[in-house]
């Protein structure tokens, strides 16, 4: 045998091991199943305008329970106020600088009691009053003695806003209003869901 012989012998095989894996591959696919290529012309153009409709719904402006007009043009807007399953209540919302400096956020929102305030700046200070129960309700802390809300703001740039929460303890289910009260802001009525 000639070395020419055994090269062509191997191309031939080699030839034949991919004209049948190509042939596998092509017995493979069904007459019902479609390439990715045509199967999502249609569909994805759907799915992508399906896609767009849902974002255009969800883009929709924020409620607005309350605004709390606060010091140096500072504006907190209670954007919900909602209980949960566990027993609390979450006021969600944003804090605004509408002043054309940038501002220190008051130290006390933290509020007062020592266990809050000696871990920094934080929304701890912040009420509900139930008026018909006659109750106050105030920020949940965690074991560690942290209030359970946003912490660590110092400081907002001019025209700039922030998203914040504070939780409660939920009122019974027959309140349906409270008013909000924020150090060194002025209080509002939010109606709780």
């Amino acid at each position: 045998m000639s070395v020419r012989y055994v090269t062509k012998a191997r191309r031939g095989m080699f030839a034949v091991v991919i004209a049948t894996g190509l042939a596998l591959g092509a017995g493979g696919c069904g007459s019902e199943d479609k390439p990715p290529q045509q199967k999502s012309s249609a569909s994805t153009q759907a799915s992508k305008a399906s896609e767009s409709d849902k974002g255009a719904q969800t883009e929709e402006p924020a409620e607005v329970l309350a605004v709390l007009k606060g010091q140096q043009g500072l504006e907190f807007t209670v954007q919900s106020a909602e209980r949960d399953a566990g027993g609390f209540l979450t006021v969600s919302g944003k804090l605004s600088n509408t002043s054309d400096a940038t501002q220190v956020i008051p130290a006390r929102l933290a509020g007062d009691e020592t266990e809050i305030v000696k871990h920094g700046d934080s929304f701890g200070g912040a009420t509900l009053v139930d008026s018909v129960g006659k109750k106050r309700y105030y920020v949940l802390r965690d074991t560690d003695g942290r209030p359970l809300t946003t912490t660590g703001l110092s400081s907002l740039g001019k025209g700039r806003s922030t998203n914040v929460f504070m939780q409660f303890p939920a009122p019974p289910a027959g309140t349906t209003e409270v008013t909000f009260q924020l150090p060194t802001f002025r209080p509002g009525t939010i109606k709780l869901s």
